[in-house]
C-alpha cells in the first residue's frame, strides 16, 4: 500500500496554533508484507541516523496496528521524504498522520479522516498542522477536550505557494521559550482581529486583502529574529506581488501565497537574493492524506 501526506504551513501569521493549509509537497511511504522488519529511507533526512530509524512512525504504527488486529507482524517500509525536516513545513505532523493512516489500512479497518485527526491530537497537541495534513485545503481548527473541531475551504488552482527554506533551523521548542508568558491587550486584539479577518477572506476568496490580514504581533517577529534575513525575505516577496508572506509554523521556512501568474517573478527575486536558501514553487493541496492499496 501507498500512504501519501502533504506538507503544511501553519499559523499563517496571526492564526497562532489555529490556521493552516496544505501544500502539494508530499512524503510517501510504501508498505509491503515481509518476514522481517525492513526500513529504507530516501530523500530528506536519508543520511540522518535518527531519521533513518523512523522511530516515531514505527512506534505509532505498531501501537495502533496491534490495537486493531491483536497481532505483531513485520513489514517492509520504504520512506520517500520530500518535506524538509525541522523547517516549519509539518514534517512531524506528516509522520504522525501517515503512521495512523497506515495502521488502519494495513489492518483493513475502515476509518474516516475525522477519526485519524482526533487520534493524531494525542501526539501533536496543536491542530494547525495536523488538520490540513489530514484534510487538505485551508483549515481553521480548535480543540475541545480530546477532539479537533475544524472547517475546511478548498483552495483554487490559480493560487500557488512560493516557499523559502533557509539553510538552518529554528527549534520549535526553543522558539516557544522566547515568546512572552503575557501579552498586552492591544497585541492580542491586533492579532485576534486579523486571524478572524483572514478566515473570512479565505472563505470568501478575497485574496487581495490578505496582506492586511496576515500581520501579527504575537509570535512572528520575535521568532524571525533568530534568522534576521527572514525580514528581507518577507519584504522582497511582498514588494514583488505576494498576496501574503508569513513564517511557516515556527520557521525557519517562509511561506508566500501568490497568484500563479506572479509565481516565477517572486521565486526568481527570492532565489536571486538568497542563493544559499532553497526556493520552491508549489501547488496547494486539497486532498490531505491519501491511501492506496
Amino acid at each position: 500500500m501507498l500512504i501519501s501526506v502533504p506538507a503544511t504551513s501553519a499559523n499563517l501569521g496571526p492564526g497562532f496554533d489555529t490556521l493552516g493549509l496544505a501544500i502539494d509537497l508530499r512524503n510517501k511511504i510504501i508498505i509491503k508484507p515481509s518476514k522481517f522488519l525492513s526500513i529504507s529511507t530516501h530523500g530528506e533526512g536519508a543520511q540522518n541516523p535518527k531519521i533513518k530509524k523512523n522511530s516515531l512512525f514505527l512506534s505509532i504504527f505498531n501501537e495502533h496496528y496491534k490495537r486493531l488486529t491483536n497481532r505483531d507482524e513485520n513489514f517492509r517500509f520504504e520512506f520517500y521524504n520530500h518535506i524538509p525536516i525541522s523547517r516549519g513545513l509539518g514534517s512531524s505532523s506528516a509522520v504522525i498522520v501517515a503512521a495512523l493512516s497506515a495502521a488502519y489500512t494495513a489492518a483493513d479497518k475502515k476509518y474516516n479522516k475525522r477519526e485519524i485527526l482526533n487520534k493524531a491530537l494525542r501526539y501533536e497537541h496543536h491542530p494547525d498542522n495536523i488538520t490540513p495534513a489530514v484534510m487538505g485545503g485551508f483549515n481553521v481548527a480548535c480543540v475541545e477536550g480530546d477532539r479537533v473541531y475544524s472547517k475546511k475551504r478548498r483552495l483554487p488552482e490559480y493560487l500557488k505557494a512560493v516557499v523559502v527554506v533557509p539553510n538552518r533551523t529554528i527549534s520549535t521548542a526553543r522558539s516557544r521559550t522566547i515568546l512572552p508568558k503575557m501579552y498586552r491587550k492591544e497585541e492580542t486584539v491586533y492579532s485576534l482581529s486579523r486571524s478572524s479577518y483572514m478566515t473570512a477572506l479565505f472563505m470568501t476568496e478575497s485574496w487581495d486583502l490578505l496582506r492586511i490580514a496576515s500581520k501579527d504581533k504575537l509570535h512572528q517577529a520575535r521568532r524571525m529574529k533568530a534568522i534576521p534575513e527572514l525580514f528581507e525575505v518577507q519584504k522582497i516577496a511582498l514588494k514583488n506581488g505576494a498576496l501574503m508572506s508569513t513564517l511557516s509554523g515556527s520557521g525557519s521556512t517562509f511561506f508566500n501565497l501568490v497568484y500563479e501568474k506572479d509565481a516565477d517573478k517572486i521565486a526568481q527575486a527570492l532565489q536571486g537574493r538568497f542563493s544559499q536558501f532553497r526556493v520552491f514553487t508549489l501547488a496547494l493541496d486539497n486532498n490531505g492524506v491519501i491511501t492506496q492499496q
